[in-house]
């Protein structure tokens, strides 16, 4: 019988020593089922060659998951400072009523004080009815700060405005500006802070912050008079 079992678990050919005929597995946590010595140090070499290829190929995917997540945090990075750096440049040009050829134009434009300290050029006269006082128009403006820098526009709203002039529904110098305006007429406003905003405007995105009493400039466009329409030239 036990020459039959050896014959079942020894190769063919040269014979070995019961005592190194049989081993252990080394370095694999568990004891491996006894076999001839060769067999086992094949077996052996398989396991510790293919154990570590397999531990590479994961940490080698785990090194490409690393890889790619890192590049994405970098690129959102870049996007990031791009959008910071987006956010410290001058605002998106906004429509206006007096382009460059139109500033220039006013540079030489006579200006006009009126007894409240309403200042105010003609960008263009126009041929249309003056508004009644307490009638409503309809005009088109563009409110910007000393600087320039536009803090409300009826153009970026798409619509005139429309209110009854001369009755309190805007500032004073708005509606004082608008009493001698004749239709289809362009003027710029140089309001007083007396006759802007008592209270100020506070800063919004996009839009300055307007002090109390502080002056303001109007670029403004009286489009029409509801019925005084028949009126115009």
């Amino acid at each position: 019988m036990a020459s039959s079992t050896s014959s079942l678990i020894l190769p063919s050919g040269p014979t070995f020593s019961k005592r190194s005929a049989f081993t252990t597995s080394r370095g694999i946590g568990r004891l491996r089922i006894q076999c001839p010595t060769v067999r086992c140090l094949i077996e052996e070499f398989r396991a510790e060659s293919v154990s570590p290829r397999e531990y590479e190929d994961q940490t080698t995917q785990m090194k490409r998951r690393d890889i790619i997540g890192l590049a994405l945090s970098i690129s959102s990075l870049v996007m990031s400072s791009s959008d910071a750096k987006g956010a410290g440049l001058p605002p998106e040009e906004k429509p206006r009523l007096c382009d460059a050829a139109c500033e220039k134009e006013l540079e030489n434009a006579p200006m006009v004080t009126t007894e409240s300290g309403l200042q105010y050029k003609d960008i263009k006269v126009g041929r249309g009815p003056t508004p009644p006082t307490g009638f409503q128009v309809a005009a088109n403006y563009v409110a910007m700060v000393p600087s320039g820098q536009i803090f409300d526009s009826s153009l970026e709203k798409g619509l005139p405005y429309i209110f009854r002039v001369g009755s309190g529904q805007v500032i004073k110098g708005l509606d004082e500006g608008l009493l001698t305006m004749q239709t289809g007429g362009k003027r710029r406003l140089y309001i007083p802070g007396p006759l802007a905003f008592p209270k100020g405007l506070v800063s919004a995105p996009g839009r300055p912050r307007v002090a109390a009493n502080s002056p303001v400039v109007f670029d403004v466009s009286l489009e029409y008079i509801p019925g005084l329409e028949v009126d115009e030239e």
